[in-house]
């Protein structure tokens, strides 16, 4: 991986990140391809219409099905998919965490029941790097014990001390497999925790952050704190990453904390939310949220959002979406699903211009004042 600093911005930061498979300028938006495709959606969608340079797959699921082994042996992710971008694979423990009823977590890894035919599996800091060498992606996740919140001090007292052993034992096992041949165009990433404790962010983030990895995340938010306590532990952390590498926050969210996060030093983001509101029926906009459903679009003719550049918007009606969605028409998905990720990705794009011109904070108070109207 080589990572270079455009240009920073207060805190703000415009990274570029060049992988084997393409180059990323962050800040970024990793729409969500679960199972090896983003919902609704195919790599022709991706590619014609919201062309991201990086998407993210995950391990657990692409383990169970169809299986790591049959995806190595299909030409690796980007040959099965025929999405030649980059992907980013999570460990798949948090997966293996919250879709079984029945998870032991010891200090050799996570054992779990496949939520598909409850048949058992131990992942270890080793094993989810295994998958992910067979998966061929560009980003590999390490293993992490992550923690719903609220949790007792003691319990994040485990997790952080569990994370660092695995996090030990991933990176001594990831570079013996580079010197062997295996790997080599692939990086690896630590993943932070501590819940919202300042103390054991900053013990978590030392530990980690001293070790070789190619890139650093923050875990462990939105699952339960408010919006507050994530800007303030995302603001807090990052004064003890590394300036020189990728700093990726998971599984957030919604285009204000995008916003809000990025004012705090974050270059990487995922989030279920764009693909999942649309077919919910919630569109993002420039004003604000939609909801596609309500009786006022019926006979509306105006796009979607008129300061949007998105082949729906261009195409297509308020009332016509408002239409296929009532109608439980299969087409809605697709172009919901279109204008949500390319709302996001055209967001970071906006803020990624505005620090490379030394305009974020100006961005920051316009974008608020769009949406107040």
């Amino acid at each position: 991986m080589d990572f270079q600093i455009d240009k920073i911005d207060k805190n703000a930061r415009a990274t570029t990140i060049k992988t084997a498979h393409s180059t990323i300028k962050t800040p970024v938006f990793m729409p969500v391809g679960t199972v090896g495709a983003v919902k609704a959606l195919d790599s022709l969608d991706l590619n014609s219409f919201l062309e991201p340079e990086i998407i993210l797959a995950n391990t657990y699921h692409l383990y169970l099905r169809p299986n790591d082994e049959v995806i190595r042996d299909l030409g690796g992710l980007h040959n099965f998919t025929n999405f030649h971008k980059s992907f980013l694979t999570d460990s798949g423990g948090f997966q293996a965490f919250s879709l079984s009823d029945n998870v032991k977590i010891s200090d050799k890894g996570i054992l779990f029941r496949s939520h598909i035919d409850g048949s058992k599996h131990l992942f270890t800091p080793e094993k989810v790097l295994d998958i992910q060498y067979n998966l061929n992606s560009d980003i590999m996740m390490i293993l992490d014990d992550l923690v719903a919140l609220p949790a007792s001090k003691e319990r994040i007292k485990y997790s952080i001390d569990r994370t660092t052993k695995w996090a030990k034992e991933s990176i001594e096992y990831h570079r013996e497999n580079q010197k062997r041949g295996v790997g080599i165009d692939q990086n690896i990433f630590a993943i932070i925790q501590g819940g919202i404790d300042r103390e054991f962010r900053k013990i978590s983030a030392n530990e980690l952050c001293e070790l070789d990895f190619d890139g650093f995340a923050i875990g462990g938010l939105s699952v339960g704190e408010s919006n507050s306590d994530m800007y303030d532990t995302v603001e807090w952390t990052t004064n003890f990453m590394p300036i020189d590498k990728p700093r990726y926050l998971m599984g957030v969210g919604t285009p204000e904390d995008l916003v809000e996060n990025v004012a705090r030093g974050i270059d990487m983001f995922d989030c279920v939310m764009p693909t999942r509101n649309a077919r919910n029926g919630t569109l993002f906009t420039t004003f604000g949220r939609l909801n596609i459903k309500a009786g006022r679009y019926r006979r509306d003719e105006s796009p979607i959002d008129r300061d949007c550049s998105c082949m729906v918007c261009q195409n297509y009606s308020r009332a016509y979406l408002n239409h296929l969605i009532r109608a439980k028409e299969i087409t809605y998905f697709r172009l919901a699903t279109i204008h949500n990720l390319h709302y996001y990705l055209t967001l970071m794009q906006q803020m990624r211009e505005a620090i490379l011109e030394s305009r974020f904070k100006e961005f920051r108070e316009e974008f608020y004042r769009k949406r107040d109207k």
